[in-house]
C-alpha cells in the first residue's frame, strides 16, 4: 500500500496523517467524522487499466470499474484479495458501476451498449440495450428496486429489472444528453441534461419533469443525493463531447426544484464525479484535487499529489446516504490505482 501526505496542513478541521484503521459502517445519526489528511493506495497490475468509478458491497468489498482494461475489479478495504474479471465482448468499456437490489453489482458499458451484472463470485452477465448506440452511461438502484441508466446518445431514461428486462423512456427536450442519474429521498430518479442545461426528474412510472439551470452552457454532469434532503451535482468545463461548457460549479436543487450555484475556487480541469462523504459533505473529484461542499455552499479543494481522480465514493453509490463507511473511496486514472481517504471520530 503506498501513503503520502494529503491536505495542506492549515486545514484546521483535519488531524495529522495517521496510519489507516479498519474499514467500519457508519451509523445512520453518526455525528460528523474528520479526514486523516492522508491519501491511501493501492497499485492495480495492469497497466492502463483506467479505473473509473467504485461502489460498495455490503460486505465491504469495493468494486470498480477499468474502462482501459475492459474489467470489473474487486478489492478488499486493505488492499489484499484482488480479483479482476474480463468483460466477455473487447472494448466494452465498463463506465458506471453500482449495487443492485439483488446483491449484485450492475454497471453500464458506455461502447459496448449493454448493461452487465456481476455476481459476488465474478459470473457476468450483460443485457443488450434495444436502441443501437445509444452511449449508456449512469447507472443507480432506484426506490423501486429496479437499476436505471442514462443513455447519452440516445436521448432516454432506461429500466432494467433484476431479470434483465429493460423498458426505455425518451425524454421530452431533444438531444438532452443524459449525462449522469441518481435516486432522490422522493422515489425517484433525478438526472443531468449535459447538453440542454437541465436536471430532470423521472417517476418509476416514467413521468418526466425537467428544470431549466440559471445559465447557459452549464455542463451539468454528475449529480447525487447529498444528506440535506437536496440532489447535488457538478457543472463541467471545458470542451467534453464536442460541447463548450463554462460551469465550473457545484449545483444544488430542491425537490420542489429550486436551484442554488456555488462556484469553485479556481479555473481548473472540469470536475468529474460527485459524492457524499463519511462527513455527511458533498464531495467531488476535479483533476488531481478532491472537493469538500458543507450543506451551506462553502467549497475547499484539497491536493492529492499526481492523481487524477475520477469516481468516488463513500458507500451510499449514488442514492441518498443511509449507508456509508468511514473511507471516502476514489479511482486514480493516472497513478492506475484504487484510493481512499479515511475519516475518524472527532
Amino acid at each position: 500500500m503506498r501513503k503520502y501526505c494529503l491536505f495542506i496542513c492549515a486545514s484546521a478541521l483535519l488531524a495529522p496523517a495517521a496510519v489507516a484503521g479498519p474499514q467500519l459502517w457508519l451509523a445512520a445519526h453518526t455525528p460528523p467524522w474528520a479526514a486523516d489528511g492522508q491519501v491511501h493506495s493501492f497499485r492495480l497490475p495492469h497497466p492502463r487499466s483506467g479505473p473509473t468509478t467504485l461502489a460498495l458491497a455490503p460486505d465491504g468489498l469495493i468494486w470498480f470499474t477499468e474502462s482501459g482494461g475492459n474489467r470489473i475489479g474487486r478489492i478488499r478495504p486493505d488492499g489484499s484479495g484482488l480479483a479482476e474479471f474480463a468483460l466477455p465482448h473487447p472494448q466494452s468499456s465498463p463506465r458506471i458501476i453500482a449495487l443492485g437490489a439483488d446483491g449484485n453489482m450492475w454497471f453500464s458499458e458506455h461502447a459496448g451498449n449493454r448493461i452487465g451484472r456481476i455476481t459476488p463470485g465474478g459470473t457476468i452477465s450483460e443485457f443488450d440495450i434495444p436502441t443501437p448506440a445509444s452511449q449508456p452511461r449512469a447507472i443507480a438502484l432506484g426506490a423501486d428496486g429496479n437499476i436505471w441508466f442514462g443513455m447519452f446518445a440516445a436521448g432516454k431514461i432506461g429500466r432494467i429489472t433484476p431479470a434483465g428486462v429493460i423498458t426505455e423512456f425518451a425524454l421530452p427536450t431533444v438531444g438532452s444528453g443524459p449525462r449522469a442519474l441518481a435516486a432522490g429521498p422522493d422515489g425517484n430518479i433525478w438526472f443531468s441534461e449535459y447538453r440542454t442545461d437541465r436536471i430532470g426528474r423521472i417517476t418509476p412510472r416514467g413521468k418526466v419533469t425537467e428544470f431549466a439551470l440559471p445559465r447557459a452552457n452549464s455542463g451539468p454532469g454528475d449529480i447525487t443525493a447529498g444528506a440535506d434532503g437536496a440532489m447535488w451535482f457538478v457543472e463541467l468545463s471545458g470542451g467534453m463531447d464536442g460541447l463548450a461548457t463554462n460551469g465550473n460549479r457545484v449545483g444544488r436543487i430542491t425537490m420542489s426544484g429550486a436551484v442554488s450555484e456555488f462556484r469553485m475556487p479556481a479555473q481548473g480541469p472540469s470536475p468529474i464525479n460527485i459524492a457524499v462523504g463519511p462527513d455527511r459533505n458533498v464531495w467531488y473529484t476535479r483533476g488531481s484535487k478532491l472537493g469538500r461542499v458543507t450543506p451551506s455552499g462553502k467549497i475547499t479543494e484539497f491536493p492529492i499529489g499526481p492523481a487524477l481522480a475520477v469516481g468516488l465514493s463513500a458507500g451510499s453509490d449514488r442514492q441518498p446516504p443511509s449507508r456509508l463507511v468511514n473511507r471516502l473511496w476514489f479511482a486514480d486514472a493516472r497513478g492506475n490505482q484504487i484510493s481512499y481517504l479515511e475519516f475518524r471520530s472527532p
